[in-house]
């Protein structure tokens, strides 16, 4: 709150005279800065349903480009630093942010299952192995300050996705 206040330029006190607590600033927050783009992802998802591939390649690329701004990824670190003593607003951000984004994702697979594009598999457990190695890269580089590979965000993503649809097994 003091980070806050003293970005705007006002008492810690005056902060409540915008917002009723500090959850209605939290949920303040995630409206501003990340809602947005969950919702760029639904749009886009909903746009590139008609080639499944091309859309899961863009969001990706779109991602990868993303997180490597510590600006854009400060609320999901402040999300998940608070979640422990404030589980009400890791709740708000599943539903009000990720969820969104995971269901856009879901249907593109969904898509790429109905078309032929993509093999029968299971939408969630697709989408999450999707998700899981660029969050980890976000977590990587803003949270254990290792050495990012986003110098190159279009070859984290052609490797991402090689792997992601090729394996790792070699095949003869």
């Amino acid at each position: 709150m003091e980070d806050i206040a003293s970005a705007a330029g006002i008492s810690k006190a005056a902060i409540y005279l915008y917002f009723p607590s500090k959850m209605a600033v939290l949920e303040a927050l995630i409206e501003a800065k990340v809602a947005p783009l969950a919702r760029q992802v639904q749009t886009l998802s909903a746009a590139g349903l008609a080639n499944p591939m091309l859309a899961l390649r863009t969001l990706a690329t779109l991602a990868a480009h993303r997180i490597g701004d510590p600006a854009i990824f400060a609320v999901p670190r402040l999300v998940i630093g608070l979640s422990g003593r404030f589980p009400e607003i890791a709740d708000y951000y599943r539903t009000h942010v990720v969820e969104h984004a995971r269901a856009a994702l879901e249907s593109l697979v969904q898509a790429g299952v109905a078309q032929g594009v993509f093999r029968t598999v299971d939408p969630r457990a697709a989408t999450r192995a999707m998700i899981g190695p660029l969050f980890f890269e976000a977590m990587w580089t803003h949270v254990l300050r290792g050495e990012s590979v986003l110098d190159d965000p279009q070859k984290l993503i052609e490797q991402h996705f090689d792997i992601l649809l090729n394996g790792l097994e070699h095949r003869a």
